[in-house]
């Protein structure tokens, strides 16, 4: 008991500071986009639907979110996997890290409203 309580003194000393892990957060980034990415292409699509557009649509958006989304997260991802250790921990890469992050949204929120406009002008 007693080295616990010296473990966790609150003295006003603060623990060392975790370092950032610029491959995990981008590969975390990367997954979540691409839940994000899906649920708003299901739901653009279903609601597209309702409204009276082509039977093809869903298979439309489903072919471009294979062939495309996919792949372009990958490429985000493979950027950063390749670190090492030291570099993965490199505060000098937060603004390169913050472009990758902002463009990976970016694609993952735009993209499924662009293409359903996209395939409704073409196919509505």
């Amino acid at each position: 008991m007693n080295k616990a309580l010296h473990e966790n003194d609150f003295s006003g000393e603060h623990a060392p500071e975790r370092k950032r892990d610029w491959r995990k957060a981008m590969s975390d980034n990367v997954a979540l986009a691409l839940l994000v990415y899906t649920g708003l292409q299901i739901f653009v699509t279903v609601h597209a639907m309702k409204q009276g557009s082509s039977s093809i649509l869903p298979y439309l958006a489903l072919v471009v979110l294979v062939a495309g989304i996919i792949p372009a997260c990958r490429w985000f991802e493979r950027r950063w996997v390749g670190l090492g250790d030291e570099e993965a921990a490199d505060e000098a890469l937060k603004p390169s890290f913050r472009r990758d992050q902002l463009l990976l949204w970016l694609l993952a929120i735009g993209l499924p409203f662009s293409l359903t406009a996209f395939f409704n002008i073409i196919f509505g």
